[in-house]
């Protein structure tokens, strides 16, 4: 089963590059740059990689992005995220990234931006993997703040495919930030947001009704209103769900209390992604592996959750098309 899903065309949409972050590439990097960190080695940054809930982790992953300063080292990480991803059998991912965790560094987009592109393009010519970048508004900042960052994102937009919302979910709604969301639209730019993570089902509504988004980024929540759970299924609004980052923050105790074939079985479009794999445990295929392990998935629920994330994906339909002959081939053993 682990092949199978290896070999399954898959999208990955639910990933934050800072969250790639590996401690041998945090460690690497302070020192390269010379910039100090409260860990004396790579085994004591690894143990801190242990969190009671999302703000524990936030703490720690703002931290280690401090470690990024230059173009070579935005190209670095996103290289090897996409490195691992072709390994995964990934064939597109559309990545976060938070513009605000370095411009407040005085690292800005005339950095980062170059140094994601540039790798992005080596992992299309070097794997075939395509990509695109979602840019992220930090929900514990301000919705002007937000405007603010938009607008230092004018000049490099056409290498933004969308707009996300995240960070601390708990005290801050997503219905502030409907004007930055209103503007990216306008600009032709796709919307998705976290919502229903460690927030009530009311921010999936507020991120549906007010944002006007078209996936949900997490979602697990929604399994707490019955309405919603039937408006999800019926619009075929796509989850981005991230297993093993449920568990690590506490969202579930254990993963076969997992309610994500639940949600599957009750035709949501669900999909598997990996959110933080340098700090949760893994990437998408470990993800994958730990829910095979405790759901009772079939081979027909697996090659489904691959099918949702291609259709969810704002990849092209030429992309979409050719992927979905190879997917139904390997699911089926015969071309569509």
């Amino acid at each position: 089963m682990d092949a199978f899903v290896r070999g399954l065309p898959k999208a990955e949409l639910h990933v934050h590059i800072e969250g790639t972050l590996e401690p041998e590439m945090m460690f690497e990097m302070a020192a390269r740059n010379g910039l100090p960190l409260r860990y004396g080695s790579v085994e004591e940054i690894r143990r801190a990689y242990e969190f009671e809930d999302l703000q524990s982790f936030l703490d720690i992953y703002f931290e280690g992005a401090g470690v990024l300063h230059t173009e070579d080292d935005f190209a670095e990480l996103m290289a090897a995220y996409l490195s691992r991803a072709a390994a995964d059998g990934v064939r597109h991912a559309e990545i976060f990234f938070d513009p605000q965790t370095h411009t407040e560094r005085g690292v800005g987009f005339d950095v980062f931006m170059p140094g994601f592109t540039r790798a992005m393009a080596d992992a299309d010519a070097r794997s075939g993997v395509s990509s695109a970048l979602i840019m992220c508004f930090l929900r514990h900042l301000s919705p002007a703040e937000a405007m603010a960052t938009f607008d230092e994102a004018t000049d490099h937009l056409d290498d933004i495919v969308g707009i996300g919302l995240d960070s601390s979910e708990m005290g801050h709604p997503p219905e502030p930030f409907e004007p930055v969301f209103t503007r990216a639209r306008e600009r032709g730019l796709r919307l998705v947001a976290h919502a229903g993570e460690e927030g009530p089902p009311s921010y999936i509504v507020g991120a549906l009704d007010v944002l006007g988004v078209e996936r949900v980024d997490h979602g697990v929540r929604a399994g707490e209103d019955d309405g919603l759970l039937e408006r999800l299924a019926q619009e075929q609004i796509p989850l981005t769900v991230c297993p093993l980052s449920n568990l690590e923050l506490g969202v579930v105790d254990r993963l076969a209390d997992h309610n994500l074939k639940g949600l599957l079985d009750r035709g949501l479009a669900v999909t598997v992604n990996s959110d933080d794999p340098a700090y949760f445990g893994g990437y998408l295929l470990a993800n994958f592996a730990a829910i095979m392990e405790v759901l009772p998935l079939s081979r027909s629920d697996l090659a489904k959750l691959a099918r949702n994330s291609l259709v969810a994906s704002f990849a092209t339909p030429d992309q979409k098309a050719e992927w979905m002959i190879e997917l139904e081939t390997l699911a089926t053993g015969e071309p569509p």
